[in-house]
């Protein structure tokens, strides 16, 4: 794969014709690419655990060893971690290898995503601190096993919205096109159930913000234990969900549930709402694409909530190739009980000198909309973390092809879990000049991954009984 892979700005600034005409271009070159998939082989499928991790990443490093061998992440809490505490840094003793500022960015072009060049261009005072590469992601063995058997079986289907042979590992372990890397994602290990207190904040240019209070509990049905192929498939639900909002009082009470299908085409993520207020259960069938994300101020879409969501039916997914990139990565200080809300949210964008940088290798993959189908984003270019399959960065771009939005997932790996996940999500809208912060987490109880749900728990009936308690 192309590891120097190079994005000048000036390929972004096209008109919202030229994007109609480039997503055309796409479809057609890559058409089949896209929509079928050649088995893998068994002798491919065999390199997993070998010279590529069990997750399909280049185990060794890079030539000039700025990123180091992968050498089975990080397995096991630092001495004196108990469940229940903020994870402590386990490379608090790192110290930063240079800064990138407004300044120096055309040195570092090559490294750096469009996304960000265009917010250094834009804010004086933004940087990003780059420290040594720490390749910490891991997951359980039973996500590698199930990976390996994934390998040879995962297929796409229904014109690549959704997928079959493949359950609790990574579908496409060896991704042949932009939508197998896309369902990488979507089913990566997140632990089996999971419980977080979080907050969001919809910060002004000026730096005012309210923070809204949110309980959010996942059951990962395709990573549960028990969880069998056929279950799986007659069942058609990927996660289970449900959102509460518990502040500001004008917001409180509100609950969200959601049955997010593996096919959303042919079936559409099953959704219901508890209004407080009427103390009723109604569908929600506007929590997808780009309808509004929940008391988000109209700073995300639903379908931008943790990086990307739902149907990928409405682009097409082009495979740019792999780079290594300057992402966020191993973001612990911004994730500790001892840093505030208020340290870290400032005037246009978070407080840099707690945000941490590392040189790592992604995929690349490019969307662009679909000739007849709409969208408040004509293009997405999703920039994919080769270790974990999270998505650690994301450009989004307006009609007139101009950036809007530039994502970050700032992530660490929850050793008492090992899964690699956002601690903190950022939005930054270049044009009105504000951004939205989704998971602060450092004033409130930490992840529980050791709760207990069943399918049961996420139904209209279910909410009824948690709405009127």
């Amino acid at each position: 794969m192309n590891t120097s892979l190079h994005f000048p700005p000036r390929r972004f600034l096209c008109s919202a014709r030229h994007l109609s005409a480039m997503a055309l271009a796409t479809a057609g070159l890559l058409g089949a690419a896209t929509l079928t998939r050649a088995a893998v082989s068994e002798a491919d499928a065999a390199r997993l655990g070998k010279e590529l991790t069990p997750l399909g990443a280049e185990r060794a490093g890079n030539a000039d060893g700025s990123i180091p061998a992968w050498a089975d992440g990080l397995t096991a809490p630092p001495a004196g971690y108990k469940v229940g505490d903020h994870h402590p840094d386990p490379f608090a003793t790192d110290q930063p290898l240079f800064t990138i500022t407004p300044a120096t960015a055309a040195q570092y072009e090559s490294k750096l995503s469009a996304g960000h060049l265009a917010v250094l261009k834009a804010y004086g005072n933004y940087k990003l601190t780059v420290y040594p590469t720490r390749r910490s992601a891991s997951n359980p063995q039973r996500v590698y096993d199930a990976t390996r058997r994934n390998a040879t079986t995962a297929q796409l289907i229904s014109h690549g919205n959704g997928i079959s042979g493949a359950i609790v590992g990574v579908p496409f372990p060896l991704p042949q096109n932009g939508l197998e890397v896309v369902w990488n994602f979507l089913t990566r290990y997140r632990g089996v159930a999971a419980t977080r207190h979080i907050d969001q904040a919809a910060v002004e240019r000026g730096g005012g913000y309210q923070l809204v209070k949110l309980e959010d509990e996942f059951l990962f049905n395709y990573t549960r234990p028990d969880i069998t192929a056929k279950e799986l498939e007659s069942s058609n639900v990927l996660i289970f969900f449900k959102q509460a909002t518990v502040a500001p009082a004008r917001l409180a009470g509100t609950i969200l549930v959601v049955q997010e299908t593996m096919d959303q085409v042919k079936e559409p993520r099953r959704a219901w709402q508890y209004n407080a207020g009427r103390r009723r259960v109604t569908r929600a069938p506007n929590v997808a694409y780009d309808n509004p994300g929940t008391a988000a101020d109209g700073q995300r879409t639903s379908d931008q909530f943790d990086m990307f969501n739902g149907a990928p039916d409405r682009y097409e997914w082009k495979l740019v190739g792999k780079k290594e990139l300057i992402v966020p990565y191993n973001s612990y200080r911004l994730h500790s009980n001892k840093t505030r809300s208020t340290d870290i949210l400032k005037p246009l964008h978070i407080n840099q000198d707690l945000a941490r940088y590392e040189l790592h290798r992604v995929w690349v993959v490019d969307a662009t909309l679909k000739s007849g189908t709409s969208h408040l984003y004509a293009r997405r270019t999703f920039y994919i973390d080769e270790d974990s399959w999270q998505i650690l960065a994301a450009d989004q771009y307006d009609g007139r092809g101009q950036m809007w939005r530039v994502s970050e997932a700032h992530c660490i790996n929850y050793y008492d879990a090992q899964t690699f996940w956002s601690t903190l999500e950022v939005h930054i809208d270049l044009q009105n000049g504000r951004y939205l912060a989704i998971g602060l987490d450092n004033e409130n109880a930490m992840y529980d991954f050791n709760i207990k749900r069943t399918p049961g728990d996420f139904t209209p009936d279910s909410l009824r009984r948690e709405g009127v308690r």
